[in-house]
């Protein structure tokens, strides 16, 4: 009687498979198709991922509706199932550096998912020497060794990892407003309280300090070497994401870095946000003429394609994980498909010199977003970046709120920061046409307008 249930169950399962892999073959979807997703995709995230998701959803989407389901993407946009086209100026929250679907990136992959998805584990896998040679060539200073990760978390937790081995010191110094992933290790480092709480206590050994304040810096340096707990490294965004787009202060991280070389400490810089050409340069190390001892990378790195990552270190460095390669390993980490995606995303970001064109298209976007929004000073407090790297800040959560949800009802997706809820981020593909910029700013003039502080 059960085997005869399990194989209706079975047979069920298997006609609904065959329903989601047809409707992925289609090149278009009809009304009734839409339907479909819209309620399966609904219904699913109630019962069987996450209902606080669509709770989330309601604020930016029109009619306090839950119906905004993404379908596609190219370029600067992407459309939901309802044929609904929208710039995409939150982009995978920093993902989309070469754009959405580049057809390079796509077309390497494609290339290698012809001849193989991944590797044996066993054999030496060619692209991820080719990709690590490249990494050398491109990141600042004498960065030589690379290891390849899945994300940002996985790029900050091996940083983490080959700190502890480099020295066997276990004080990290990290920074207020600081976001650096959620897992154990990667979390420690983090600095929202409402993320850390419900898993304390995480890893021992770190210390936060404000981000910014170079004395408060030197202090905790000074009285970590006093009590035995020589630091290991410090861990920070040349420019940080999450905390609400803030930039250093100048000469910051110079003064950092020389902290690190009096003390006998290492600097890994995250750049899983800040990397691969978003702040006008291909890594913000460069606008800060700063070498860091490790960079962390993820996020753009997989071209908006495949999920991929890496760190890349000093051999002085690095060369702690040579006796045993096996003490920090990943099995999908510089996978072929990644690889190859990450390739293509070097090559595109060269070739069509987009970090120079993140240079200077942020720039004018973020003059006309200050233009925007005189005669809002008493909404917004801030409009600030680097590159496509920029904020908003809002006096209140809740004008940040009202103002996301306008213009994605408008067809322009932006959302809040993860750190600073008052901060909306404006993060678009580096690809972006002034065209495009122009209608952002234009919705964003409007939707101000009409928001009550």
């Amino acid at each position: 009687m059960s085997i005869d249930i399990n194989n209706r169950q079975n047979q069920k399962v298997s006609e609904y498979i065959n329903k989601v892999l047809d409707l992925i073959e289609k090149e278009e979807i009809n009304e009734a198709e839409a339907s479909w997703i819209t309620k399966e995709t609904v219904d699913g995230f109630r019962e069987h991922v996450n209902p606080g998701f669509l709770e989330y959803r309601k604020t930016v989407t029109e009619g306090g509706q839950f119906a905004a389901v993404e379908w596609s993407d190219n370029g600067s946009c992407f459309k939901d199932v309802n044929g609904k086209e929208y710039i995409d100026c939150l982009g995978g929250f920093g993902i989309y550096n070469v754009g959405h679907r580049n057809p390079k990136v796509v077309k390497a992959v494609t290339d290698q998912l012809k001849r193989q998805a991944l590797h044996s584990q066993d054999l030496l896998d060619p692209l991820r020497a080719m990709l690590a040679k490249i990494l050398a060539d491109i990141t600042p200073g004498d960065l030589k060794y690379a290891f390849f990760t899945n994300s940002g978390t996985e790029s900050v937790e091996a940083a983490l990892k080959l700190a502890k081995m480099y020295s066997e010191r276990t004080t990290f110094i990290s920074t207020t407003r600081a976001f650096h992933g959620k897992s154990l290790g990667s979390l420690s480092g983090t600095a929202k309280g409402m993320f850390r709480k419900p898993f304390l206590p995480l890893i021992p050994g770190f210390r936060h300090v404000p981000f910014g304040d170079i004395d408060m810096m030197q202090k905790t340096f000074e009285v970590c070497a006093a009590v035995g707990e020589d630091v290991a490294a410090v861990i920070l965004e040349p420019i940080q994401g999450e905390g609400g787009i803030i930039l250093p202060p100048e000469g910051y991280l110079k003064q950092v870095r020389e902290l690190c070389d009096q003390y006998g400490s290492l600097l890994i810089f995250d750049e899983v946000q800040t990397g691969m050409g978003r702040t006008g340069k291909m890594f913000a190390a460069e606008l800060y003429d700063v070498v860091p001892d490790i960079i962390c990378l993820a996020k753009a790195f997989g071209g908006g394609v495949m999920p991929a990552g890496a760190i890349v270190a000093k051999e002085e460095v690095f060369k702690s994980w040579f006796p045993n390669p096996f003490m920090h390993t990943t099995t999908f980490g510089g996978n072929p498909l990644a690889c190859a995606a990450a390739i293509a995303t070097i090559g595109v970001l060269i070739e069509d010199h987009l970090p120079e064109r993140a240079g200077e298209v942020g720039a004018y976007f973020l003059e006309e977003l200050k233009k925007a929004s005189k005669g809002h000073e008493d909404k917004v407090q801030e409009i600030r970046g680097q590159g496509l790297m920029i904020g908003i800040e809002f006096h209140q959560d809740e004008i940040g709120y009202e103002v996301s949800k306008g213009m994605f009802d408008r067809g322009v997706l932006v959302a809040g920061t993860l750190i600073n809820s008052k901060t909306i981020r404006i993060e678009p593909a580096l690809t972006i046409a002034y065209e495009e910029v122009d209608k952002v700013v234009s919705t964003f003039k409007e939707v101000l307008g009409q928001v009550k502080a």
